[in-house]
C-alpha cells in the first residue's frame, strides 16, 4: 500500500497530509472536511477537492492542523492536500492545473511575522522619539 505524506505552512500554521488508497474520504483534525465550522473556510477547501476531480475519489486523507488561526490553518491544510495528492497521484496535469488556478495550492507563502528588537517597547519596526530643543 502506498502512502505518501506532506505539509504545508501558513503564517503560523503547520498542516501535516498522509494520504493512501481508500474511497476519498478528508478529514481535518479527525473531523471530516465538510463538517468544518465556517462556510467560507469549507469552501475555501473545497476549492482543491473540486479542482482535483476524479483523483480524490480514489484517497483517503488525514490532515492534521496545528498553530496560527482558522485562516491560516485551512490555507495550510490545502497545501498539504495539494502536494499531497500531486505526489501520490505524480500527475503533471494535475499539478499544471494547481499552478494555473492558484499558484498558492501548491507553493507556501514565505512571509512571516518581523521579529521584535530589543529596546523598541516589543515593537519590531519602533523608534525611539527625540527631542532636538
Amino acid at each position: 500500500m502506498k502512502i505518501i505524506q506532506s505539509s504545508g505552512k501558513r503564517k503560523r500554521a503547520v498542516a501535516r497530509a498522509t494520504v493512501r488508497s481508500g474511497k476519498g474520504a478528508i478529514r481535518i483534525n479527525s473531523v471530516p472536511a465538510s463538517q468544518l465550522q465556517q462556510r467560507y473556510f469549507r469552501m475555501k477547501f473545497e476549492e482543491a477537492v473540486v479542482l482535483s476531480g476524479d483523483h480524490a475519489k480514489h484517497v483517503d486523507v488525514d490532515i492534521h492542523v496545528a498553530g496560527g488561526g482558522v485562516n491560516g490553518q485551512v490555507e495550510a491544510a490545502r497545501i498539504a492536500y495539494c502536494r499531497g495528492l500531486v505526489a501520490y497521484t505524480g500527475n503533471e496535469d494535475l499539478k499544471s492545473k494547481y499552478v494555473a488556478y492558484d499558484r498558492q495550492l501548491l507553493v507556501a507563502d514565505v512571509r512571516r511575522k518581523e521579529a521584535s528588537k530589543p529596546n523598541r517597547h516589543g515593537k519590531a519596526r519602533s523608534k525611539v522619539q527625540k527631542s532636538y530643543r
